[in-house]
């Protein structure tokens, strides 16, 4: 008898048994495709970007003019409530849940008008319209893979799966 084997002996497990824990890597569950990863990285910034935009609206609503503090509370809500789109979409495609990129995607179709906006105004909006515009595009080709729709188990409609006939 080895050492092994006396261990899981002295524990109570029969022969050949050990104590020790198995790895839980199981290879059925492939690796999140790094398309994947950098598709809900994208969304989740913009969530974040939503909510710091909102305080901000917030806070100089509620520390400025008093003729402009309810607009200014409406719109900071607005575009927090607005953030949980993006930041759901984003924690689901991280899980690889594939009612996830639905939302994922009608976030950046929602971001491209936003981004043609800012690029027709004249002031430092431009940058940020190009940030988002680039954003919104990177996003959609991320989204739209192959690699991306396999690893959330989204099937075309050319491809029902296991149709039995």
């Amino acid at each position: 008898m080895n050492l092994t084997t006396r261990g899981a002996y002295d524990q109570g497990y029969s022969a050949g048994v050990s104590s020790e824990q198995t790895p839980t890597c199981s290879l059925l569950t492939p690796a999140r495709p790094r398309r994947l990863t950098y598709a809900a990285l994208l969304a989740a910034l913009e969530g974040l970007a939503l909510v710091v935009g909102g305080v901000w609206i917030l806070v100089l609503g509620l520390t400025g003019h008093p003729d402009d503090r309810q607009q200014a509370v409406t719109g900071g809500i607005t575009l927090v409530v607005l953030a949980l789109l993006p930041l759901l979409a984003a924690r689901g495609l991280l899980g690889r849940r594939s009612w996830s990129r639905g939302p994922a995607v009608i976030t950046q179709l929602m971001a491209l008008p936003v981004a043609y906006n800012l690029l027709q105004a004249d002031s430092m909006a431009i940058p940020a319209g190009i940030a988002l515009a680039v954003v919104a595009v990177a996003s959609l080709v991320l989204l739209v893979n192959p690699e991306t729709t396999r690893a959330l188990g989204i099937r075309g409609p050319g491809n029902p799966g296991n149709v039995e006939k």
